[in-house]
């Protein structure tokens, strides 16, 4: 089993991040079942590896980098040409192409179907986001009736559904980092999460959308959007609520009808199991076992399905147009 090297810029300062805070729960992960370790690439820190030192060793075939960073895919891949590469996928859209000799693990279906259609000559996984079990609900009073946290907000969630709550009703808002995240979504009745825009404007997709999972966990109502992978699990009507629903007004009534209720709609355990450490160790053991198979078989065997490139694209479509062309000639 080779060992495992997860590349980061770094953990501190601009890089401290949900981004971050993932891979570094899936490389706990990883060290149940091999060695595992972080590497930085863009700051030197203390105690940590860093990519240049690395790149100086001779047994580089017994490591396999994990990239994830999605701006920095692309020249990562790069530099790491005559090394063993798996790609990470959270979001998905950088625009970047991969080739058929660096596998790739999704976090989502989303990302995992982004990605069947852009490099469907590599090998692909899915591997979800770790849930603790931490995030659990706790059964405590809930004195906050509603909550939200500004990162990744709407426009429209702060400057027109806030205000028009807040005259019905109590509104949290969070703007900073909070350290027990699980406390207080335990304290809160309902949970607002709208983070289509946000990632318009970034021009990827949604990776994941941990928090809606994580106040799920905790027996929030979660009103939110259902772009990007947050699909993979929301269920308007049937586990949250779809936020931003035609008018403020038709918000508002929906999220104060849920205060009003008295009904216990907690989640059961099962909808969490596929998220949860057990279900996710028995998958990546899987994956790190065909993962190695594959970089052996790659030493001594090319590949040799053609990739679908523009020109290869641009080749399909002319020889299409010749054969309904000599359709209609022969048929005419």
């Amino acid at each position: 089993m080779r060992s495992l090297y997860f590349l980061v810029p770094g953990t501190t300062g601009q890089f401290a991040c949900g981004g971050l805070w993932a891979e570094l729960k899936t490389l706990a992960l990883a060290k149940n079942l091999c060695e595992a370790t972080l590497v930085t690439y863009q700051q030197r820190e203390p105690d940590t590896l860093f990519l240049p030192d690395v790149l100086r060793r001779d047994d580089l075939d017994n490591v396999i980098f994990v990239v994830s960073w999605g701006f920095h895919v692309a020249r990562l891949v790069k530099k790491l040409h005559h090394c063993n590469v798996v790609y990470h996928a959270h979001s998905a859209g950088y625009g970047f192409r991969l080739p058929a000799d660096i596998p790739i693990i999704a976090v989502s279906r989303n990302t995992m179907s982004y990605w069947g259609q852009h490099a469907p000559n590599a090998l692909i996984y899915y591997l979800p986001n770790y849930i603790s079990e931490s995030f659990r609900n706790e059964n405590r009073p809930r004195d906050i009736e509603v909550l939200l946290q500004t990162r990744k907000s709407s426009a429209y969630l702060l400057k027109q559904l806030v205000p028009a709550l807040r005259q019905h009703c109590q509104v949290t808002v969070v703007e900073t980092y909070i350290e027990d995240i699980v406390g207080l979504f335990n304290r809160s009745q309902v949970y607002l999460y709208d983070s289509a825009e946000y990632w318009a404007q970034q021009r990827v997709s949604e990776g994941f959308g941990l928090p809606p999972m994580e106040a799920l966990a905790c027996g929030c109502q979660v009103f939110s959007s259902v772009n990007g992978a947050l699909a993979d699990y929301l269920d308007p009507g049937f586990n949250c609520h779809k936020i931003a629903g035609y008018s403020t007004a038709y918000d508002v009534a929906r999220i104060l009808d849920v205060l009003r209720s008295p009904v216990n709609r907690t989640l059961p355990d099962s909808f969490f199991k596929e998220y949860r450490q057990h279900n996710l160790l028995k998958r990546l053991q899987v994956i790190l076992a065909e993962l190695n198979l594959f970089f052996d078989h790659r030493r001594s065997q090319p590949s040799d399905i053609p990739s679908l490139t523009r020109w290869r694209l641009a080749q399909l479509f002319m020889q299409r147009l010749h054969k309904k062309l000599n359709q209609v000639l022969q048929s005419g």
